[in-house]
């Protein structure tokens, strides 16, 4: 089983996305490639000299089998639109399974989701407003990771309906990492 760290061949052509630009490209059968991280359900790999996200439903072209689940099982239900209540804790455990791709430390404790409430609908259900920047304006992986976040708060139970509003105000800085985030990267 292959693992960050690790070089390997692509067993077959793979869509990806370069970073931090976000172009898409295909990674050619036969490429040998560096997977530098694998978490929060993509991975990243080196190819060519460039960094590329590739998602995890392309797993096994870097011979892995499927995808792991990466939403916690605490928040996984065969009737999660219920028109229940939405535990709050439980979003931001998802969030903390979403990751910028060239950092190897989730979006919350690197500081980037800045607000996140529950608003519930008239139509019974629940809306979740996510509010979150990312550690470069011009980041091009920014609505990857939007896309991210929404697709694993739209998971949990109860959610129907989740916003995410990108905001540079205020701008991201080191001081927002948690302890936690600082250690892993060695920013005392």
């Amino acid at each position: 089983m292959n693992s960050a760290g690790d070089t390997i061949t692509t067993t077959r052509d793979v869509d990806a996305v370069l970073i931090p630009l976000g172009t898409p490209v295909t990674i050619p059968e036969g490429a040998m490639v560096l997977i530098t991280q694998e978490l929060g359900g993509s991975y990243t790999v080196s190819v060519s000299g460039n960094l590329a996200r590739v998602e995890g439903k392309d797993a096994d072209a870097l011979g892995f089998g499927m995808a792991e689940e990466t939403v916690p099982e605490e928040v996984q239900a065969d009737d999660k639109h219920s028109g229940g209540p939405v535990d709050e804790q439980a979003i931001w455990d998802v969030l903390r399974t979403c990751y910028d791709p060239e950092i190897p430390v989730n979006i919350v404790d690197l500081g980037l989701v800045y607000d996140c409430h529950v608003v519930d609908t008239d139509e019974g259900g629940n809306h979740i407003d996510i509010t979150m920047t990312l550690t470069a304006p011009g980041c091009g992986m920014g609505p990857f990771i939007v896309d991210d976040v929404r697709a694993k708060v739209l998971s949990v139970e109860n959610v129907t309906d989740v916003e995410v509003e990108l905001v540079f105000d205020p701008t991201w800085d080191r001081s927002m990492m948690s302890d936690e985030a600082r250690l892993q990267l060695g920013m005392f």
